[in-house]
This record gives C-alpha cells, structure tokens and sequence, in this order.
C-alpha cells in the first residue's frame, strides 16, 4: 500500500483550516521569490537530505512518536492527519521516531508503534524508497548545532541545580533571574559542553541552556533546556553517547533536516512555537540550514470520553493490575482496541468524522461505536449466539417427527443484503439453547417471548407454544418447556398460518459450539475520569469485564482470528487475535447493535 492510495474508499474529507493552510502554500510553489529548499548539513548526517530540492507539487508531513509507550486513540488522529493530508496532496509522510530520552525508550515500543501505524493502513514507503527516520541517526548534526550556539553567544552551560534553575526561572507574575553561569564567554562555555559530552561530570550536574530572554512572558523562552547528561544505553544508538538533546531542541532540526513543509502538532506545543522559530531561524543565519525552513501549526487534540491517555495513567493502570496488560481491550490504546474489535476503518472515519479545529474537543464514546457499526453492517456475516443460556425442551418432537433424534434442517443468509456471502446450515433438535430472558413465568405488560400458553417462534425454525419449566431445589429454572406447532417451518407454505409477536433466537444443544465470550464494557463510569482532583481509578466500572460460557451456531467453528461477526440481537464481536483457537473459541464483544450504555 501506499500513501498516496491507502484508504482509497475513505469519505470526502471535510475542509478545515490546515487544508486552506496547504492549498495556498502548494498555489504560491514554484512561483517568483519563491526559494528552493536544499539540505545544507552533511552526508553523514542523512544521504537522502541531500537530494535536492522538494518537488514543487509536493508536501512533507511527518508522525513524530517518542517510543516510550504503546499509540492511543489520541495518535490516530495525529496519524490519520499527517498521513491522510500527505496523501491528499500528493506528498510523503515521513514515520519518524522521536528517540531522545534513552531510560523511557524500547525497541519493543518502536516496533509495537510501527506495527500500529501499518494496521491503521498506512505505509511510509512510497516509490521504493522508505521514508522511516529516527531522531538518534541526527545525533552528530544535533551536537554540531549546539557547538554553533555556544560559539553564537547563543547558548551555555548552567551548573545551578534543578531546584535553584526551577526557583529562578520565575512564573505567570514574575520574571526569571538570569543564572550566575549565563555569562560565560563561548570558549569557556564551549570547553564545559565538551566536558560534558566526554563524560566528565555526573548526570545532572550541569545542563546546555538556551540564552534567550529570561523575562519573556513566554516561560518556554526563560533559556530552554538544550542537553543534558544521561549514561543510560540507547535502543539504537548503544553506549555512545552520555548526552542527549531535549525534545524542545531536537524537533525542529529534525523538522528540517526533512525537508517537512508542514509541521502538524497538537495545541499543548504551540507555546514551544517561538523557541520552534528561533532555533531554526539561528541556524540558518549560521549556514547549518537553508530556507526556505519548515513551520508548525497546531491542531486541537482528540479526546475521547470514558477513557484515559495520559501514558502515566495507562502505564499505572497496566502496572498495578487494573487491566490485564496493554492490549487490554478496554484500553484506549490502538493494540487494546485493535484486540477489542475495532476495525481501522472505524477508526479513521471517527477521526474523519470529528473534523481539525484550533481548539481540544470531548468526543463521545458514541461516536466511536456508531464508526464502527456502519464500517461492519455491510459485511460482517451473521451468526447466533446464546449468552446467557438455558436449555429448551420441546416435549412433542418424537411424537411430531416418530424419534427424538430427529433433526430439521435450517438456514439463513450469511448476510441478508451481501447475497454473494451465501447460506449458513444448522440443525434444529428436540433441544436447543436460548437466552435465559427469553422465558418468564410471569410476564410483565409488553412481554411477547416465552411464557406459559404464549407462542413464538424460533428464528429460521418453527413456532413454538411454552407449556411451562422446570426447577432445581432451590428455585431457579434449568429449563424450558415447549411444543412445536406443526407446519409452521420458516420458508414453507405454512410459516405465516399461525401470527406471533416474537422471534428468539438459539442454538440446538446437539451441534453447538461451545465458546469463552468476553463481555466487555467501557472501563471508567464518568466520562472525564481524570478530571479536577479526583482519583481516576476511583472511577473504574466493576462490570466492564465479564466472561461467559456461550453456545454459538456450528457456522462459527474454526473461523480465523479476528474475524469479525454480528451475532443476532447481541451486537458485533470479534475472535480474539491471541486467545482464540479453532478448538477453543474466544470471542470479544466490540460493541451493541445500539447505543444503550448508562452508569
């Protein structure tokens, strides 16, 4: 797949801000005084910067994750934007890992991350060149740029402890104070930064500053953090360094190291956008890069209700077992709701469907299941299932037919508008299984199922009239009693002799699949659990995990693991990608034909 053809079935997108945002600046290319763009660094620093300029039709995005932690509900919609824009405009988007912070980062997470993105149907390769960058292969260019700031009067090195550089970098009301280390001439500054990057100081004994302006009512601008000193082994880069850049400092060089045109980040770094500028802007004047350089806009985030994506919360939640790890199915992380159910279409037409803006919106739980249903109502083949059941006996069967081991055949299409998926064949016996609410001896006002002397049918089978049920000594009913009513079999001249008011569906007990059923239900009871100053796992619902021994049609034996199903009446549900076996089936439910979900 490529990026330019991934998703190709999508919807129309909606206009937005970024997309005008992108057509002027793909208008205004190629025009007079418009400045090519040229990789002005080394080869050592990345080969494939020094192609040239960037086609004049062409736009660079980039997905920018730090590999310390499983993807979110909250990327998707990172992802689908940088991607889906690229794509719509005929550009490349880069899949970069942003690996700077060695003690937080794991090969297990970049391969989770880049397995995520792929199962989202997005691919960084396109005309067989990959375009999969980490933040670690500019390691030697980052350290150079430091060095031209020191050598600028830009930057030195700070020996003020956290606590004294925390104390003086001021707040919303009051100034910072200048540190009695800012005034180092560059040589001296120089000569400690390469101490630093040698080894010879203690971690966190001194840090690379920004030397900017520590007045400005922009904290960000209070002379940022640029390095600081870490001996911890990094996943791609092993022991070779002991110094790392920040975040802050290492974004934009990457940035435009690049070549991205378009720099899409969520609203939390758009107070980073002045330091953004200044850096880039610095190092061009200095020769390191070349105009034209690349900007950032900023997008609201999403957010979705009744879950959690602070990655400390979920990391706590996995950590002291409220969940069963981080593919959990009631996780918002994408490997938790791609084991869950959820389809990527789902997922890319809900962030689609709430749209780009400038400002944080709360997207109802909702509209992520109403994704989902429309994305497999079309071609989720059918099949019944009994969860909670109880057995039906149909006292007048060997009568009716001359042997209790009589069986009728049924069938029913495989999906009722999608012909082509065929029938599906099962057996109706003198036992079935049906769902426990389906009888009621005392019936209340508008209950038209079993009860005794009412009729019904049995979907794709006979009508029935219940006579009665049978108890255990303590009360509770282990089964059913019922008659078939004669020549009234689904499909023959006879179904429509005899009106009822209900159809149940079931399973005969003689050929059903016996199947482990997770129920699964929202995880937290309030919809912004880790709003104010409550405890979030004070929210935690005690019911959004139950597990069931269910009967289902013989039609569902040895299907594929994440298959996907609607099971008659009960909703959509997946075979767990992990736990299901051909012998041992394991079936997640995703969602309910409806949204009925309460506290």
């Amino acid at each position: 797949m490529s990026q330019t053809t991934a998703d190709a079935n999508k919807p129309a997108p909606s206009n937005n801000f970024l997309r005008t945002i992108i057509e002027r600046d793909l208008a205004q290319q190629g025009q007079p005084g418009q400045p090519e763009r040229h990789f002005a660094g080394t080869p050592g620093d990345a080969a494939h910067h020094a192609a040239g300029p960037l086609d004049a039709a062409k736009i660079r995005t980039r997905f920018p994750p730090e590999p310390n932690g499983y993807l979110h509900i909250g990327h998707a919609k990172s992802i689908c934007l940088n991607f889906g824009m690229a794509r719509d405009y005929g550009g490349i988007c880069h899949l970069r890992f942003d690996d700077t912070n060695p003690e937080k980062e794991e090969q297990e997470y970049v391969d989770a991350i880049r397995e995520m993105v792929s199962w989202l149907g997005w691919d960084w390769n396109q005309s067989g060149t990959s375009h999969l960058f980490y933040a670690s292969n500019y390691f030697d260019f980052m350290y150079r740029a430091a060095e031209h700031l020191i050598e600028a009067g830009l930057a030195y090195v700070d020996e003020q402890t956290p606590e004294e550089m925390r104390a003086n970098r001021g707040d919303f009301s009051r100034p910072g104070v200048n540190s009695p280390f800012r005034e180092r001439t560059p040589a001296q500054n120089l000569a400690r930064f390469r101490e630093m990057k040698d080894g010879q100081h203690a971690d966190g004994a001194m840090i690379l500053r920004a030397k900017i302006d520590m007045a400005s009512p922009n904290i960000n601008m209070r002379d940022p953090a640029l390095y600081r000193i870490r001996r911890a082994t990094h996943h791609n880069t092993g022991d070779q360094w002991c110094i790392y850049p920040m975040y802050t400092f290492a974004h934009p060089i990457e940035d435009a190291l690049e070549r991205i045109t378009h720099s899409l980040c969520t609203l939390e770094f758009e107070d980073q956008r002045p330091f953004y500028d200044w850096l880039l802007g610095h190092l061009a004047e200095g020769g390191l890069l070349a105009h034209p350089l690349p900007h950032q806009y900023e997008f609201g985030r999403l957010n979705l209700t009744y879950v959690v994506t602070s990655k400390r919360k979920l990391r706590q939640l996995v950590d002291e077992g409220h969940v069963s790890g981080w593919d959990d199915p009631r996780l918002p992380t994408l490997v938790g709701m791609r084991r869950r159910g959820y389809t990527p279409a789902s997922i890319r037409n809900m962030v689609e469907a709430t749209g780009v803006t400038k400002s944080n919106a709360w997207l109802e739980y909702s509209v992520l299941d109403g994704c989902l249903r429309a994305d497999l109502e079309g071609k989720a083949a059918r099949a019944c299932a009994v969860l909670d059941p109880v057995k039906l006996k149909l006292t007048n069967w060997a009568e009716l037919f001359g042997s209790l081991s009589h069986v009728e055949t049924s069938s029913a299409p495989a999906h009722p508008q999608v012909p082509e998926l065929g029938q599906r064949e099962f057996q109706l016996g003198h036992e079935v299984w049906i769902e426990r609410e389906d009888f009621m001896e005392e019936p209340v006002k508008g209950y038209h199922r079993l009860y005794p002397g009412n009729k019904t049918r049995l979907k794709y089978g006979y009508v029935i009239e219940c006579t009665g049920c049978e108890k255990d000594a303590d009360g509770k009913i282990t089964a059913v009693l019922a008659t078939v009513v004669p020549d009234t079999k689904s499909g023959t001249p006879g179904a429509d002799a005899v009106k009822v008011k209900s159809a149940i569906t079931w399973v005969s007990v003689h050929e059903a699949v016996e199947a482990e059923v997770r129920l699964y239900d929202r995880l937290f009871t309030e919809a912004q659990p880790d709003s104010g100053d409550a405890d979030f796992l004070s929210f935690i619902n005690p019911n959004s995990r139950k597990v069931v021994t269910a009967y289902l049609e013989p039609s569902l034996a040895g299907v594929a693991a994440e298959a996907h199903f609607q099971f008659e009446r009960h909703g959509y549900f997946v075979a767990d990608r992990l736990d299901h076996q051909a012998d041992k089936p394991v079936f997640n439910k995703i969602t309910g034909l409806k949204d009925g979900w309460s506290k």
